[in-house]
């Protein structure tokens, strides 16, 4: 593709995508994901990762910066991100199936098999805004559970703070998410873990009153009072936290 033919809305998508699953050292031209996929876009892989870099200057979280290159194309997809996290997060998920780019880490999910195909389309969207929101959220925390630090794909959840259900815009948004692990992901889901105003973690009496010694009760019991482990970027929004905290201690009550 000619140097001066303007970046269509499909691959500027696939660079915001770009950036969302890869950590900011591994935004360089020989990075194997980087050649691959800009292969798949019809980009040199110079070309993208400088592309997927210039979000880097626009992200206030990233405190090394890329080339001081952002176009008025860049800002305007970036802030149409951050209006509407769920829409585009969907919109790029299906460029990257258009472009036969999309992996095999895709979050499942337990819903029954779709009998006709609007339910059909309707669960494919939801893996994918699921499968945006998981790469963001793990990739910001390198893998690692925010309160235990376990690491492993197989052992971490991409946990929503405002619950899916209750924020149809947010289901995307990686400022809307912690890394744990499937344990404390269940108990912060059922209210019997949340996270103070200064990033610490609070424990249910309810939960003291179900351990009765059981070894993996005290290990979230044990965990209060433990500093949440900040991610590299996409740390947590305080006003999602207080939200979730305002339904912990409504639940005591």
């Amino acid at each position: 593709m000619p140097r001066h033919e303007s970046w269509t809305r499909d691959q500027l998508l696939m660079a915001l995508r770009l950036y969302f699953r890869l950590p900011f050292g591994k935004l360089h031209k020989s990075n194997v994901e980087i050649v691959r996929l800009a292969k798949q876009i019809g980009r040199t892989p110079s070309a993208l990762a400088m592309k997927a870099c210039n979000f880097a200057n626009l992200d206030p979280n990233i405190k090394q910066k890329g080339l001081s290159g952002a176009s008025r194309a860049d800002a305007a997809i970036w802030d149409e991100f951050h209006s509407n996290p769920t829409g585009l997060a969907l919109e790029a998920e299906e460029a990257a199936a258009r472009f036969h780019a999309m992996g095999e880490d895709a979050e499942p999910i337990s819903l029954e098999m779709p009998t006709g195909p609007t339910e059909r389309d309707s669960i494919v969207r939801v893996r994918r805004v699921q499968s945006f929101f998981r790469a963001a959220v793990l990739t910001s925390y390198n893998g690692r559970c925010a309160i235990s630090g376990i690491t492993g794909p197989e052992m971490v959840i991409a946990s929503h703070i405002v619950p899916w259900s209750e924020s149809e815009k947010r289901r995307a948004d990686p400022t809307n998410g912690l890394c744990l692990n499937t344990l404390f992901d269940r108990a912060f889901d059922r209210l019997l873990i949340s996270v103070d105003e200064d990033g610490k973690v609070l424990v249910s009496p309810r939960l003291r009153e179900r351990v009765h010694g059981a070894s993996l009760g005290c290990d979230l019991i044990a965990a209060e009072g433990r500093q949440l482990i900040r991610p590299s970027r996409f740390a947590p929004d305080p006003s999602a936290l207080a939200e979730h905290r305002a339904r912990f201690f409504a639940a005591i009550t």
